[in-house]
């Protein structure tokens, strides 16, 4: 009788708690189409397509293209900024903006957190990520831009999951262009990269690991 008692009074001093917990609204605006400005040059425009992020109603980021599901909780998006290009002559209110593209961010929906993911050697005018459960693949480039890597990175780790060079950079001048998306496979999870004007190159991922499939494996597979 005393255990049950004491069992009362735990949930009854727990639903308060239960009861008072928010539930966060994550919710985007419309899509607004706006120009994105690459290099130095202004007359390289691009479209770009931006919705507004928001939690509870208030403003948080700004985002480019669709999100990735990672879980029923968790999901990633693409972020996108505003950058002042007034200069100290031009004239007093003026408001000049550029837009430009971020890195990526993670969303809780159960906690409304947003945070942005530290993605290594990810360059936000060349590279393209491509998602697939919790990894994300993406050709990356170094930071004095003299070397270029495939990447695969798992989120939550530190380390990529593979970091392999396969030759400089083109330093091509469209935006995305150095490497296009890579592709994903499910059995086995495979991620093939395809960089412009370079080989295509194969990796499957297991575990916490990736391994380059050789051509030699290739042929012998098909036969």
């Amino acid at each position: 009788m005393k255990r049950l008692l004491l069992l009362w009074l735990v949930c009854a001093c727990g639903l308060p708690a239960i009861a008072a917990a928010k539930v966060h609204a994550i919710t985007f605006s419309p899509w607004q189409k706006v120009k994105l400005v690459t290099g130095d040059n202004e007359d390289n425009l691009y479209d770009m397509w931006v919705r507004t992020l928001f939690v509870d109603g208030r403003m948080r980021e700004f985002t480019s293209g669709e999100l990735h599901e990672i879980t029923d909780r968790m999901f990633v998006v693409r972020r996108a900024y505003r950058v002042n290009d007034m200069l100290p002559t031009d004239p007093a209110g003026k408001k000049v903006w550029r837009w430009q593209r971020g890195g990526w961010l993670m969303v809780d929906r159960l906690t409304g957190s947003v945070k942005q993911l530290a993605l290594p050697e990810f360059d936000t005018y060349y590279s393209t990520a491509s998602w697939f459960r919790d990894y994300v693949a993406y050709c990356g480039i170094s930071d004095n831009a003299d070397h270029l890597y495939a990447m695969v990175v798992e989120v939550g780790r530190k380390k990529p999951v593979m970091k392999k060079a396969i030759g400089p950079p083109l330093t091509a001048a469209a935006p995305d262009s150095e490497c296009g998306s890579p592709l994903w496979e499910r059995k086995p999870v495979r991620v093939t990269f395809a960089p412009t004007q370079k080989e295509k190159l194969s990796f499957t991922v297991r575990g916490r690991l990736a391994e380059i499939e050789t051509m030699e494996k290739d042929e012998s597979e098909e036969q």
